[in-house]
């Protein structure tokens, strides 16, 4: 039975790749920032095979707890960075977690003798921050792939450049060390959607689908998406973890960062289709998942799948 280390497995992404795991059979531990603060993670004790799971605390920018944690895996998945927009201070609350706690569990993983693979959960930022609008020199009908070369709008959202900058940690990493006898492989979803599996109301994941659903805008931002009704790309969480497992049992894709997306929908179809109605445009193919279809054997859902599961279980919560 082989362990693997899931950083922020008890997130909105992390609970479903943590589940993935404990379904197949292998002993998973989960890093939570604050082990007292037990409603962030006791979800994952009823995904089933509870007596293979364990929750410890980390602190990714401290090297020692981050040795301890993953002193007895074979597998790493690092997903434990912060998924927010509004912050108080960019550099204290994304930049240093995101990036130092990257570039820490880079160093960490190049001292651990018996690892075998070590996944990092990126962002579609990697390839592009200015997501979800394309990037100004490329034409609208650009299809974005793995080629692509990475994108940095210096002016954006600074979780977006903070992931940007941490896949380039990643990089750097990776071309500097080649002897290294492990894979180190990243996955960038674009937007991803569907249920929690918590109850946790602090996802930002389901409260874009929730602002998707009401078509009210909550700040200057967001009043600018819905006025320009932009184009969204989407993928299914199910489909990341899927992913993820699939990466962790492939072998030869050393290197690689993976597009992860399914279609891309405008916010107002998003949001017919979260109010159980049908769309009134069509989807469009913006970013590739050809590689990891290719590569991974991922069969992405349409888009509609999930965001009609959303809608399905928020009207079953209404009623308990």
């Amino acid at each position: 039975m082989k362990n693997v280390g899931i950083t922020g497995g008890a997130g909105f992404i992390g609970s479903y790749i943590t589940r993935k795991f404990l379904n197949a059979g292998y002993k998973v531990k989960v890093s939570v920032t604050n082990i007292s603060k037990s409603d962030k993670y006791e979800h994952l004790f009823e995904l089933g095979n509870e007596n293979n799971l364990s929750i410890q605390a980390l602190d990714v920018q401290d090297m020692e707890t981050l040795r301890d944690f993953a002193s007895d895996c074979d597998i790493l998945v690092h997903c434990g960075t912060p998924f927010k927009f509004g912050v108080e201070d960019p550099k204290r609350d994304l930049y240093e977690p995101t990036v130092k706690g990257t570039e820490n569990f880079l160093k960490m993983v190049k001292e651990h003798k018996n690892i075998e693979k070590v996944i990092f959960v990126a962002s579609v930022a990697s390839y592009n921050t200015s997501f979800p609008y394309p990037v100004a020199t490329r034409a609208k009908e650009h299809l974005y792939t793995e080629k692509d070369e990475p994108y940095l709008d210096e002016a954006n959202i600074p979780y977006a450049q903070a992931k940007y900058h941490a896949n380039k940690a990643v990089k750097k990493f990776i071309r500097l060390n080649p002897e290294i006898n492990f894979e180190i492989i990243s996955i960038s979803p674009v937007t991803v959607i569907g249920n929690a599996l918590s109850k946790r109301e602090d996802s930002t994941s389901v409260g874009l689908q929730n602002l998707f659903k009401s078509g009210k805008a909550t700040d200057t931002f967001t009043k600018t998406l819905f006025d320009e009704n932009v184009e969204f790309a989407l993928v299914d969480v199910q489909d990341v973890a899927e992913g993820v497992y699939k990466v962790a049992l492939s072998k030869g894709n050393h290197g690689k960062n993976y597009l992860f997306t399914s279609e891309s929908w405008k916010i107002s179809d998003i949001s017919k289709m979260l109010n159980g109605e049908l769309p009134e445009g069509n989807s469009r193919t913006v970013y590739s998942n050809e590689l990891a279809k290719k590569e991974l054997g991922i069969q992405f859902r349409p888009a509609s799948e999930p965001l009609k599961r959303f809608n399905q279980n928020l009207k079953i919560g209404s009623k308990d």
